[in-house]
């Protein structure tokens, strides 16, 4: 975008921050208070943080004179962000009663027309590149949103509704393999346009040859490696995997369940049974190796799913198709299909620094370095991701148990001589 077309980045601004009110609009004001887990946020907690990184961020330090819309949501809307403040522990965010739902709106619209006279007052490069991060950040959290009501409403056991939607119902193209012969390959993101800290410096590694499954794991493969006792083979999993597996009493990936009959999952369009054309979603990275394991694959390292996702346009099943939900890959598997959308894939790369990585100075940088640890690397975005948020560079992030995110896995296959 040129930075001297000031209406263009208004639209871009108002866009993202009247799809986050788009997507909260089904949800009662009930619905907008619940926090099903730790991990999880409400809805209107999402809708005021967004709305206090500009006011942090962008306002404070750059808009002179602006008048922040309550002291109190300093300490109530901060996530992480040590170099701020003290904040609200996120495990308790569910019992932030008030402000309400009407009052982040209207924090919402103060902080909007602060943003808004800001971006015509021709800000300097600089407050350009904290309103794009901005921007980008609230697109994270449209998906957050979604990761998060859905395991609320799955909480209740009449399987209420988010929004009704038909999913495509078709075949799933038969998996094929396709070759790539490794070498010397370029990974990570050039600074050309906006990405994340953690995309970059751009850099060389080499590649053993390998070869890149042309779709992702089906339901269908889930539901075989179920029925061979998957869940109760010690031998599938690492270790970790094994102990969360028995401490956690998992059966099934998350949401699905089986009631004398087939099993049936949920989804924001509510339950239904379990299509096994349609990718397997909500694995967690240690669901992922098993399954992969199990069909006598490996996870592509994320070097390995960027070097083959860099030559793919980055298209597919997002937020924008309105179906919330996976859906079967199509074509005839020739090329690799669902690299973009339907669901995150899980890598078998840690989540770690590039060479020569640097955080950003300030509060900023707390961004996504301080995470580098205990967390692997999915790619590619999910059907909640929104459109322009996705790129073969984007490096998404979550603990090995993590199960609620729209994430699903890809196999891989070394190629010896």
């Amino acid at each position: 975008m040129d930075e001297r077309d000031d209406a263009a980045w208004v639209d871009r601004y108002l866009a993202v921050r009247d799809l986050t009110e788009a997507l909260a609009a089904p949800l009662s004001a009930e619905d907008q208070t619940i926090q099903s887990m730790p991990d999880a946020s409400p809805t209107k907690w999402h809708r005021a943080h967004t709305t206090w990184f500009f006011d942090e961020f962008v306002l404070g330090p750059h808009h002179r004179g602006h008048q922040t819309f309550d002291p109190d949501f300093r300490f109530l809307f901060n996530s992480y962000y040590e170099a701020v403040g003290p904040r609200h522990p996120r495990s308790a965010r569910g019992v932030v009663s008030r402000p309400g739902i009407d009052e982040v709106a209207a924090f919402r619209t103060h902080v909007d027309a602060a943003v808004v006279e800001l971006l015509d007052g021709a800000p300097a490069p600089e407050v350009l590149g904290l309103v794009e991060l901005g921007i980008n950040h609230e697109q994270q959290h449209q998906e957050l949103l979604l990761m998060d009501i859905k395991h609320a409403l799955s909480q209740n056991r009449i399987d209420p509704v988010y929004r009704l939607l038909r999913h495509p119902e078709r075949e799933s193209q038969d998996l094929r393999w396709i070759a790539h012969p490794g070498g010397k390959a370029a990974i990570g993101h050039d600074g050309t346009a906006f990405s994340y800290d953690n995309e970059g410096p751009a850099h060389h590694v080499w590649l053993e040859p390998f070869e890149l499954a042309s779709r992702t794991v089906t339901n269908g493969e889930v539901m075989a490696f179920i029925e061979d006792g998957g869940y109760h083979r010690s031998d599938l999993w690492l270790s970790d995997g094994w102990s969360t597996v028995q401490a956690e009493g998992w059966e099934a990936p998350l949401y699905w369940r089986a009631e004398d009959g087939p099993w049936s999952t949920f989804t924001l369009t509510g339950r239904r049974g379990v299509d096994p054309h349609q990718p397997a979603c909500h694995l967690s990275y240690y669901e992922a190796d098993a399954i992969a394991r199990y069909l006598g694959a490996r996870l592509p390292t994320e070097a390995e799913w960027e070097a083959v996702a860099a030559t793919q346009p980055a298209t597919g099943n997002l937020l924008d198709i309105e179906l919330l939900h996976p859906v079967p890959a199509v074509g005839d598997g020739s090329e690799p299909a669902q690299l973009f959308g339907d669901v995150w894939e899980w890598t078998g790369s840690a989540y770690l620094p590039y060479p020569g990585f640097q955080p950003a100075p300030g509060a900023v940088g707390e961004y996504n370095g301080k995470f580098m640890v205990n967390q692997h690397v999915l790619r590619g975005g999910s059907c909640v991701t929104p459109p322009g948020h996705v790129r073969p560079t984007y490096r998404n992030f979550f603990p090995p148990t993590a199960r609620w995110a729209f994430s699903g896995a890809r196999l891989a296959r070394s190629v010896t001589a």
